[in-house]
């Protein structure tokens, strides 16, 4: 039996694909300088990640073992082309700024992983909850690092939310402080390094307490009982 909080718990915290496996770094640290880039590629990601665990969990019984990894990248990248194309559509703004990032999806090892370790393994329902919970915790990741990026860089958050929201979205930026420049470090990819680094030491300190709060079994000990040789 399918065990999904299990499932939810792996993939939103103890198995994050963005802070634990380190999977997708690349568009992850390239493309988080704003709420709005994160957030738009985040559900990208997470509607291809559904969309491939429940197809290579229907064709798994079909699919030889020795072409199952090209099989699984074209069905990724069928889906990604579908994406891109619904985000050229409605959004095009959102898919200029996210430029070459948006068909990069089909070689981000999230995907390609989740499908080999998990979706090939397991039915069609718990394969699209774990895609599910894995896209989540990754655009959460996304979205937290850009809030952290944008508001340290800025000073707002979710500005060019009209470009993944249209225009009535423009209302939902939200000027925390005002400042004269650019705060760079903050926006350019060196930063994000940074930001990066330290979300993954809060999460290992928040793990360390976590497992501290934790009631300690005490081991028995087995006293051992010497015989002596009496002549």
């Amino acid at each position: 039996m399918t065990n999904y909080r299990e499932i939810a718990w792996q993939g939103l915290w103890k198995n994050n694909p963005g802070l634990v496996q380190l999977l997708g770094l690349c568009p992850l640290l390239a493309v988080t300088a704003t709420v709005t880039n994160a957030l738009g590629l985040g559900l990208a990601t997470l509607l291809v990640l559904v969309g491939s665990n429940i197809l290579v969990s229907l064709v798994r019984d079909y699919v030889p073992k020795e072409i199952r990894i090209p099989v699984f990248v074209m069905i990724i990248a069928a889906l990604v082309t579908c994406v891109q194309l619904l985000i050229n559509a409605y959004a095009y703004g959102l898919y200029l700024s996210l430029g070459i990032f948006l068909p990069l999806i089909v070689t981000n090892c999230v995907i390609i992983g989740r499908a080999e370790a998990f979706a090939s393994r397991n039915n069609v329902t718990s394969a699209a909850f774990d895609g599910l919970m894995m896209g989540v915790g990754f655009t959460g990741i996304l979205v937290v690092l850009g809030g952290m990026r944008e508001l340290l860089g800025q000073g707002t958050l979710f500005d060019g939310a009209e470009l993944l929201l249209g225009d009535w979205a423009s209302s939902l930026t939200i000027q925390v402080f005002n400042v004269e420049s650019p705060f760079l470090l903050a926006i350019l990819p060196p930063g994000a390094f940074i930001a990066m680094g330290l979300l993954i030491a809060l999460k290992n300190v928040i793990d360390a307490q976590i497992e501290n709060r934790k009631p300690q079994q005490e081991t028995e000990t087995i006293a051992r009982a010497r015989i002596t040789k009496v002549s």
